[in-house]
């Protein structure tokens, strides 16, 4: 019996977020340049597109480029940005094929003009498509979010379409930019790191989260059934007790 054979297929998460982690280290340990690990991490999210596919999820979001990732040297945020037009423009037609919608979160109006063309062409071309919506938080930072979100609120309540006494977990999910998307219910994070590093901070509230040692490059599909499995494993309460769940 193979791993997915164990898979309840009534039970697999709807939405999966991946904090895709250790290229640079995998291209340091092959001998080759911290970019090569990100071209090699390409095919893993081939891999990781498709196990979501046979799993019937519904939203499957990478956490691709962080606001922080700036900081990093100059030749490899370059790099990233080629890498990330040549995908998106190289996969698209394929991923149209497969009924994947291709979407984005994150402050994506501070990227280079050819990514946010080549990212509005796909979403454009695959946004009536109904299979798996392939997220890409491109430029993202989750603290970023919630500072954007409670100026929109602050504006709602100085201008009088919004009473202080109505704001509610509702209106702050309402004004992130996953807006009118489901909370991930499995949150993995790859090369053996134990942090969230500015993720999702406000949806992953009662996310189950799954470490692996394994370096992104090396992760396909049946480290994504691990994951499936390990969070089928768990009981998930809600600050509830087990009993008042059985009711």
């Amino acid at each position: 019996m193979g791993i997915i054979d164990q898979i309840d297929l009534n039970n697999t998460p709807k939405h999966i977020a991946i904090i895709m982690d250790g290229n640079g280290r995998w291209a340091q340990q092959q001998g080759e340049e911290r970019l090569f690990g990100h071209n090699i991490g390409v095919e893993s999210v081939r891999e990781a597109l498709k196990a979501a596919q046979e799993m019937n999820v519904q939203y499957l979001t990478l956490y691709a480029f962080s606001t922080e990732n700036w900081e990093r040297p100059q030749e490899e945020v370059d790099g990233l940005m080629d890498l990330l037009v040549h995908t998106i423009s190289s996969e698209v037609e394929e991923l149209d094929q497969s009924n994947v919608v291709i979407s984005t979160i994150g402050h994506t109006a501070g990227l280079p003009q050819g990514c946010q063309e080549e990212l509005a062409a796909a979403y454009e071309q695959t946004k009536t498509n109904t299979g798996v919506n392939l997220i890409l938080a491109l430029n993202y930072s989750a603290q970023w979010e919630i500072v954007e979100a409670a100026k929109k609120i602050a504006i709602d309540v100085s201008n009088g379409t919004l009473d202080l006494d109505d704001i509610s977990k509702e209106t702050i999910s309402d004004n992130l930019t996953t807006k009118g998307i489901p909370d991930p219910e499995l949150l993995i994070r790859t090369s053996g790191e134990h942090r969230v590093s500015n993720f999702l901070l406000w949806q992953i509230a009662y996310s189950e989260l799954h470490f692996t040692e394994v370096l992104w490059p090396d992760f396909k599909k049946e480290n994504l059934y691990t994951a499936v499995l390990d969070y089928q494993s768990r009981e998930r309460r809600f600050g509830m007790v087990s009993a008042q769940l059985e009711k």
